[in-house]
């Protein structure tokens, strides 16, 4: 990786995300985390693929997929100027901006034409909190990540449908307390959930986040993985808690394999 510093505004901070990349984010958006690592390991690779992430945020999903070569290129569509612009600099900041690039649009009013032709594969990382709930005062980009501001689940998968092709997918990442929500948007969608993975921190614990891979014009026919254990039991003589033997693998190779990708 080039050590190369690059200009930074006063707000951000560069931040080592693997061996391959490095990214720029904003001291008051919001940091990646595992939610979006998750959700690029479980996108099937298409090596020849090209994709659109709605809501790209710092380009983090889009960077990955593009660093392990899931995907030929992907459009993130990011509704706030300086967030697209950072995912253009973080794209150049990786060598990466021949095969990612920002594209700042409301996701609402996107259609296929937009890109050239309908696509094969739709992914996002969505705010999961309706608006006027949780805390109103964080900074603006944050608030705008985190709520349905620019947009609901079912804005999020109507223009996911209306940019796929026939047969092609949405995978995304959601609250599995708004379960019901994400269905009911996708149904509406003509969105056929295929692939669904329950993440839990360990086995005594409650899902934290779902996975869900969909089929636009898809039969109805749902595969539900056995549910993804991050951590092992922490024994009283561990300081950190160690990653289940699934999760390490995920965290390796980017990728969910056996059971967990079973189309």
């Amino acid at each position: 990786m080039d050590s190369i510093q690059p200009a930074l505004y006063p707000d951000e901070r560069i931040d080592e995300v693997n061996e391959q990349l490095r990214l720029i984010q904003k001291k008051n958006g919001l940091t990646f985390g595992t939610d979006a690592y998750l959700l690029a390991a479980f996108i099937r690779p298409q090596s020849s693929a090209t994709a659109v992430e709605l809501g790209g945020g710092t380009g983090i999903i889009s960077l990955l997929l593009a660093a392990k070569e899931k995907l030929a290129t992907v459009a993130a569509v990011e509704v706030q100027p300086a967030f697209s612009e950072l995912i253009d600099r973080n794209a150049a900041l990786n060598g990466l901006s021949h095969r990612v690039r920002a594209r700042c649009a409301d996701l609402r009013e996107l259609r296929a034409k937009d890109f050239g032709k309908e696509v094969e594969l739709v992914f996002s990382n969505p705010p999961y909190m309706k608006c006027n709930t949780g805390k109103r005062n964080e900074a603006d980009e944050k608030y705008i990540a985190r709520h349905e501001v620019c947009g609901d689940i079912a804005d999020f998968c109507q223009a996911a449908s209306r940019l796929l092709k026939h047969g092609g997918r949405f995978a995304c990442v959601w609250r599995p307390d708004r379960l019901t929500a994400l269905l009911d948007a996708l149904h509406n969608a003509r969105l056929e959930p295929k692939r669904m993975t329950f993440v839990h921190a360990d086995a005594s614990a409650e899902p934290s986040m779902v996975l869900v891979e969909s089929v636009k014009g898809g039969a109805p026919s749902l595969y539900v993985s056995p549910p993804l254990l991050l951590y092992l039991p922490k024994t009283e003589k561990e300081i950190a808690r160690r990653l289940t033997p699934m999760a390490e693998e995920i965290y390796q190779t980017c990728n969910f394999s056996g059971l967990f990708s079973r189309s």
